[in-house]
């Protein structure tokens, strides 16, 4: 088992949409950022291409290419789905934080989960999103920003393959009965 981490974080500003676990959520302010800056999924991507030990989000997706200027980090987190499939690797379970003073994202939360297992093509209990304040602390508390934390546990393609090749008898069984009778 492989094991990520991921962590973003985008200031707030006036004139953009608030997009977070792939959902446009009701708000003054937005996240400032070259794609549609949304913390959570990024968080996300920089966990499993950590797991996976495949560089990060910057090195993949760069703010500095016009291809993803607005693009939607959840079509992104598909494009890392597939590189981990790529490299035979498959997804255990993600466990993600968000923290934000304001909005209240509770209400949020359920389609975000959704969202992330559709674009990982896994089910939504190897999902887990929550969202926390700092009570008034620090930039996030000052709303300035909005940031987010992630962990994921990935595991080889072949760790769920039986390996025939241990044993005579077919599929590894250790043997069954027409063997027997030869």
């Amino acid at each position: 088992m492989r094991t990520g981490i991921g962590y973003d974080v985008h200031r707030l500003t006036r004139d953009r949409k608030l997009i977070l676990g792939g959902v446009e959520i009701p708000c003054e302010m937005g996240l400032y950022g070259h794609s549609d800056a949304d913390v959570l999924i990024h968080a996300v991507m920089d966990a499993l291409l950590g797991a996976a030990a495949l560089k990060d989000v910057g090195y993949h997706f760069p703010d500095t290419d016009p291809v993803y200027k607005d693009v939607s980090s959840i079509k992104l987190l598909g494009k890392v789905r597939e590189m981990l499939e790529e490299h035979m690797y498959l997804i255990e379970n993600i466990d993600a934080v968000i923290v934000a003073q304001k909005p209240k994202l509770r209400p949020y939360i359920d389609q975000m989960t959704r969202n992330i297992a559709e674009a990982l093509k896994v089910e939504d209990k190897q999902v887990n999103v929550k969202a926390t304040t700092e009570e008034g602390l620090g930039f996030t508390g000052h709303l300035e920003g909005i940031s987010a934390h992630a962990v994921c546990s990935i595991v080889p393609a072949l760790d769920y393959m039986q390996d025939d090749r241990v044993s005579s008898s077919c599929a590894g069984c250790g043997g069954c009965p027409r063997l027997d009778a030869k």
